[in-house]
């Protein structure tokens, strides 16, 4: 029997990746996304297209309810998306504590699966300004989940894996390319309309075109006109 994997998948295209390395792994996936109130909420709608394409075991979508707290770009209207270009430091469009709420969701569901491997599609290269996107927060998690679960504790060791994390956004998308990955069923952008088109000029939309551009493959993207 495989191993079992839960994944967290947002939809957008380093999320998408992730998925497809895991498989490439040979872990049955259990796929994990969060409608937490984002304004790009046809992200959702990607991430079952993407599960779709690639397969998973399982794909759930967890009600997270963010927005009643708000603090960030993603899930307060009162605050805009940065459209001017990537600058140095901590985003208005970093969610408080979301990577910790949902790794802390995929660990819980990973404890009843009986699965002893979470993987997530974090970056440090591309979003190195979001604390919650660093190796050493990452390794404080790991360490963390096993002191703070039953499966931890009875010595069945769960590891979280990042296997995007110290790659450039060309590097990524080779890699998914290379799995088949298709990146026109994705949304990476913070302000996507309802159908899934993007503005071209947020960071995410700015990140992800660079990327294409840099590892030399056609750009899938749908642009609002």
């Amino acid at each position: 029997m495989k191993e079992k994997a839960v994944v967290l998948l947002s939809g957008g295209l380093d999320s998408a990746t992730c998925l497809a390395i895991a498989r490439s792994q040979d872990f049955d996936c259990y796929c994990l996304s969060f409608d937490y109130g984002q304004r790009h909420h046809a992200e959702l709608q990607a991430a079952d297209r993407v599960v779709k394409a690639l397969g998973a075991v399982m794909h759930r979508t967890l009600n997270l309810g963010l927005a009643q707290f708000g603090g960030s770009a993603l899930t307060d209207s009162s605050i805009a998306v940065p459209v001017d270009g990537v600058q140095a430091g901590i985003p208005v469009t970093y969610v408080p504590a979301r990577n910790t709420i949902m790794l802390s969701l995929a660990l819980a569901w990973a404890e009843v699966l009986g699965s002893r491997d979470i993987f997530v599609g974090i970056n440090a290269v591309d979003y190195s300004g979001y604390p919650d996107c660093r190796p050493e927060y990452l390794a404080a998690f790991e360490a963390m989940a096993n002191l703070a679960t039953r499966a931890g504790v009875e010595g069945q060791k769960l590891s979280i894996h990042a296997p995007l994390i110290h790659l450039s956004k060309a590097e990524i998308i080779r890699t998914g390319t290379a799995l088949g990955v298709d990146y026109g069923l994705t949304v990476s952008c913070y302000q996507a309309d309802e159908l899934g088109r993007a503005c071209a000029v947020c960071d995410s939309c700015r990140l992800r075109a660079e990327g294409f551009a840099a590892a030399g493959v056609p750009d899938p993207t749908s642009y609002r006109s």
